[in-house]
């Protein structure tokens, strides 16, 4: 039995859907949105007392059940098709009086004005809307005023879709440009197997009097786990947030199915400010001999280590994966402008949505496992927020690591996965004579520093490398009597720290573009300038350039600690032009000839 149109367009014609139902015979036609997803949001915006109508009611059973359950006792169905409203007059004859049906078109209807409370369309809209030709888009434009004609100041519009791009665009443009208040409900899913793997919505088109002159738009998303609704700024922000919200569930539905062959990574949202909260990567080890207890795992990530090679990087997560010996893991990454009160708080917000990422095969109300590092959530605690014309936003951070061990971390926000600098913090230290009383046993608050800067510890790997090359200095002779040294690059300022206090002989320049980083190695990592330590502030191209031409053979060893801001290249490394052939002959030009 063929009962798909020829083409789109025959959506709209009454000849077809005549004959489809006339084929489909009495069976109930829903295409999708089941009344028991629906319901709760019907309930939010239909009231007893309203007088309801329903357009294109087909012989789908939602008014049935509506009127049922007694949401509503006056309901006037209306559709193009002969044979469907015949069934359905049929179906309700003498069983519900509160229930009409009519033969009419939704474009041209013959209801008095301000004559319904509400307007409700199950599918329609999609329906009509198959294209955006204009003589689609005019009968849609006809269907909203005629809409609008009959609903009363106050009433509702309700309109079930999957919210395809070009429809949603549509109906928000033109209700918020008469003045209406624009809501989207996502539909909370039953979990049954879905004809449609994109998630159904609902639009809420409140009516009120268009107020001339007025540009004040109200939109409005209320996403699925939660009832309040979200205000958003534009039309366009409400189309990227049910786009988000589309895309998530292929996912899901995609994961559920087969393996993935790569890691999938997502950002789940605050509620209130719409930031990322948790940043997830899914990663499936096939090695793993799947069993009932080894199917999945959650992985909370400490505050503050997500950028250690283990959980930032691929190939870390799979060994982390692999050694953790579960089929799935989801390891999960805590944000630094979010609050959370502990594991087990993480837990419970998470549960129900970690469960939706769950790989094929896993059991009916299987307990998934939370991992972690030490079994906490880690400690990170902001000490400064800072912006710069030249940097951006960036902050200043106390991390805990391994063991007591805790480090300060220099990170723009631009590129919040990279440490820029980071220092070891030393352990506070009584004053001699001072015993240490018993409260002194608890563990450091991480409101309170654990202690001064070490300057003897290099965190950076590249640091040791450089500091490591001063010793080629000379060949097989002792160091130079007095070293000269350009550093360009500040950051926190561990790099000249330690050529400083580690060679009592060197006298130590460096060169930095932004002032405002001399003021965050300053007071945050213990910087300071001296008889043998001077900061110059400008551009280390024009700083070399200038020494080049006015004083060359100047250093012993020159250091480049500085990174390019292009997040587009993928990787730390320096801007071209640190690297291009005439600006390393100026290098050459300024050092010594052994250096």
């Amino acid at each position: 039995m063929e009962l798909l149109p020829r083409s789109p367009a025959e959506f709209g014609s009454a000849r077809y859907w005549d004959r489809f139902f006339r084929q489909r015979g009495q069976r109930p036609f829903e295409w999708y949105g089941a009344f028991p997803e629906l319901c709760p949001v019907l309930h939010k915006y239909v009231r007893p007392r309203d007088k309801v109508l329903v357009v294109g009611c087909g012989n789908s059973e939602l008014s049935e059940q509506m009127y049922d359950v007694g949401m509503c006792q006056d309901i006037v169905n209306i559709d193009v098709s002969d044979a469907a409203v015949r069934q359905m007059r049929e179906r309700s004859a003498g069983t519900r009086p509160g229930l009409s049906y009519l033969l009419m078109d939704m474009l041209h209807m013959d209801f008095p004005d301000a004559h319904f409370q509400v307007v409700l369309d199950k599918g329609t809209l999609d329906a009509l809307l198959t294209d955006e030709e204009e003589a689609t888009l005019g009968k849609v434009e006809q269907m909203f005023a005629e809409i609008s004609r009959v609903l009363q100041v106050g009433g509702r519009y309700l309109c079930v879709s999957l919210a395809q791009a070009h429809v949603l665009k549509k109906a928000v443009e033109y209700f918020s440009q008469e003045g209406w208040v624009v809501r989207v409900h996502q539909v909370a899913s039953s979990g049954d197997e879905q004809q449609f793997v994109l998630p159904v919505f609902v639009y809420v088109m409140t009516k009120f009097r268009k107020v001339p002159g007025s540009a004040a738009r109200i939109l409005e998303i209320c996403p699925e786990e939660q009832d309040r609704p979200l205000r958003v700024e534009s039309a366009e922000r409400l189309l990227a947030a049910v786009r988000d919200r589309q895309h998530y569930a292929l996912l899901c539905s995609q994961i559920s199915k087969t393996p993935c062959r790569e890691q999938v990574s997502l950002d789940l949202c605050d509620r209130e400010s719409g930031k990322p909260r948790y940043t997830l990567h899914v990663v499936d080890s096939p090695s793993v001999k799947p069993s009932r207890d080894n199917r999945f795992a959650i992985f909370i990530i400490p505050q503050g280590r997500e950028t250690e090679w283990l959980f930032g990087t691929e190939e870390g997560r799979r060994q982390l994966a692999a050694s953790a010996a579960f089929g799935r893991l989801l390891t999960v990454a805590l944000h630094r402008e979010q609050l959370y009160e502990g594991m087990a708080a993480i837990q419970a917000e998470l549960s129900a949505k970690v469960m939706e990422l769950a790989p094929p095969g896993l059991p009916a109300r299987q307990q998934v496992p939370f991992l972690s590092v030490g079994g906490d959530i880690g400690v990170r605690a902001v000490r400064h927020r800072g912006s710069s014309a030249l940097s951006g936003d960036f902050v200043v951070e106390d991390v805990k690591g391994d063991g007591s061990c805790y480090f300060r971390r220099l990170v723009f926000l631009q590129n919040r996965n990279v440490v820029q600098s980071e220092a070891r913090l030393l352990a506070p230290t009584p004053l001699p004579g001072q015993k240490k009383r018993r409260k002194d046993k608890k563990k450091p608050s991480p409101t309170e520093p654990p202690g001064a800067v070490d300057k003897s510890y290099l965190c950076c790997e590249h640091h040791k490398a450089m500091v490591a090359g001063l010793c080629l200095l000379g060949g097989p002779d002792a160091l130079p009597g007095e070293l000269a040294v350009l550093v360009v690059g500040l950051g926190g300022g561990s790099l000249p720290l330690f050529v400083h206090d580690y060679f009592s002989q060197a006298r130590v320049a460096v060169v930095e573009i932004d002032p405002s980083m001399l003021e965050v190695a300053t007071r945050w990592f213990g910087f300071c300038q001296g008889e043998r330590m001077q900061v110059h502030v400008c551009d280390g191209l024009d700083y070399v350039a200038k020494l080049a031409a006015e004083a060359p053979a100047q250093y012993d060893a020159i250091m480049f600690d500085v990174d390019s801001k292009d997040l587009t290249v993928g990787m730390s490394c320096p801007p071209p032009a640190f690297v291009e052939e005439p600006f390393l002959q100026k290098v050459k030009t300024i050092l010594k000839p052994e250096g």
